[in-house]
Parts: C-alpha cells; structure tokens; sequence
C-alpha cells in the first residue's frame, strides 16, 4: 500500500513542483488540496483544526506536507490577522492533525524570519528577528510546529520560483512593453526553483531526520543580477537598471521592510547528509528551458 501525503497549497509553486516529481511513483500517494476545491484537488481551510483532524483521520497519512501561505509580503503589513491566522494558525492546525495520525509533518518556511543585517550567510543556529510582518507569522508559524508535532522537519527557504505567479515571470513581463527595468541591487539572496526545493524534500521524506533545515539553491546575487542573468538566457535586450532600496522605497513607499543580507546557508543538510541543491545560475537556466 502506497504512503500518503497530503499536501496543503497544491496549486502554489512548490505544491505543482511536489506534484510532478511524486506523479507516476508507487511507492507516495499524493493527496492534494488547496483553499478551493478544483480537478483532482480537495478544498482545505488550514485555519480551521476541526477540519484539518478530520481529514487526517480520514486519509490517515504519512506525512503531511505544508506549501500553503500568504506570501504577499506588503499585504501582509496590511491584513496582520489574516497572515497570522494562514501562516501560524494555519501550520499549528496541521502539526496538531499530524500528531494525532501520527505523521511527519513539513512545513515550509522562510529567509524572512531574518533581519538581514549581517554581512554573511545565516545558518539554522542564527537567531531570527523578523522586520515585516510576514517574517514575525512565519516564525510563530515554525513555534507551533515545534510545540504540536512530535515528528517535523521545518524547511526555510528563499526567492522561490516555479509553475505560478514569480519574479522571474514578473520581469519577462515586464520587458516585453519596457526597454529599462529598476531592479533593487542591494538585497542578496538565493533564487531558488520550486523544483530543487521539492527533491529536498523528497530526500528528507522517508528520513528520521527531523528539525529545522535551510533550503535554497547554491551561490547568492543580487535581485538586478538575478533580472540580468534572466534576460540573458531568455535573449531579452531590456536594460537592467540597478537601483537602491531606499529609491525603492520612495517609489512604493508602501512596500515592507525587506532582508537585506538574505543568504541562508544549507548547514542542517550539510551536516546530517551532505545533500547539496543545484547551483541557482543552473537551477534558473534550467527552468527558462522547460518553460
């Protein structure tokens, strides 16, 4: 009998990406669901623990596999309660679920949990102090996991790209009407595929070997280095502008506080098994020639 997982958020970017990979194997049953129901897809509000026992009492799964969250960063700072209740409720129902079933439970977190002011890259023993109000969710998000599931693995990751709304379609987007772009240069961090992220994932799934980990592609840049080296390989002549983030700011004076300095380091992994991700210049390359 094949295991089950249930995945939370399966039409986001990592939910397609976990998708595909587990698509056609034996061994994992992929049970899917999202905020609304669609084909082949079963409606789950994580914010209600009722629902989320049952379901689990249901399916009785091997894992549960958390992609759901409000990811809009600015919205955040605007509707609190919500992020609050989708990133932190949201993964406290689910570990809680997990434990009754007795299943793993993973979720996935972020670089935002982060200031960002060191000039070097943060490991999973690096103290969190959020500045938005995404980062401080995220992380009462991670604190309920830890509180209410026996068996966790919490994976943070950073500029996440895949099958869905990113950055890097955001920027062929935008050079398809503009022939300069201002892209800020002074945040660094990890591009990182939903597809690298997803076959961690899946190495870390049959493990016992829980805790926190850090998730990102390897090598780091700029946003306007990250812009630049998509045009590149999509043979787009848009200029790259590269611009501060404090003329960011005055140009979207409502945008929330971002990490500067957002490089994660991959030292859990490193440590317990040596599993490396891809490069981020292969991992970007590789999906602009998929889609």
């Amino acid at each position: 009998m094949s295991k089950k997982i249930i995945v939370t958020g399966a039409n986001g970017q990592l939910g397609r990406a976990i998708r595909n990979l587990y698509a056609g194997n034996n061994e994992y049953e992929i049970i899917t669901t999202d905020v609304v129901d669609g084909e082949g897809i079963k409606s789950l509000d994580i914010t209600n623990v009722d629902a989320c026992v049952e379901m689990a009492k249901a399916e009785k799964p091997y894992a549960i596999l958390n992609c759901a969250a409000f990811t809009n960063v600015d919205g955040c700072e605007v509707e609190t309660d919500l992020a609050y209740k989708i990133n932190a409720i949201g993964p406290r129902n689910l570990s809680i679920a997990a434990t009754e079933a007795d299943a793993k439970m993973f979720h996935i977190s972020t670089d935002y949990v982060f200031p960002g002011n060191e000039n070097r890259a943060l490991t999973e023993f690096d103290q969190p102090a959020p500045i938005s109000a995404y980062g401080r969710t995220k992380l009462a998000g991670e604190s309920f996991v830890k509180e209410f599931s026996d068996k966790y693995f919490i994976v943070r990751t950073a500029w996440l790209y895949g099958d869905g709304k990113n950055f890097v379609k955001t920027m062929l987007r935008l050079a398809e009407s503009n022939k300069e772009v201002n892209v800020v240069n002074d945040q660094l961090g990890s591009p990182t595929s939903a597809v690298e992220l997803a076959k961690a994932i899946a190495y870390l799934m049959p493990t016992d070997n829980y805790g926190l980990f850090h998730g990102t592609c390897d090598g780091f840049c700029a946003w306007s280095d990250f812009t630049q080296e998509i045009y590149r390989l999509a043979h787009v002549d848009t200029v790259v502008n590269p611009i501060s983030s404090a003329k960011y700011k005055e140009l979207f004076p409502a945008s929330a506080d971002r990490p500067a300095y957002s490089i994660l380091e991959n030292y859990m992994l490193k440590l317990t098994g040596g599993y490396m991700f891809a490069d981020w210049h292969d991992a970007i390359a590789e999906y602009l020639k998929e889609n």
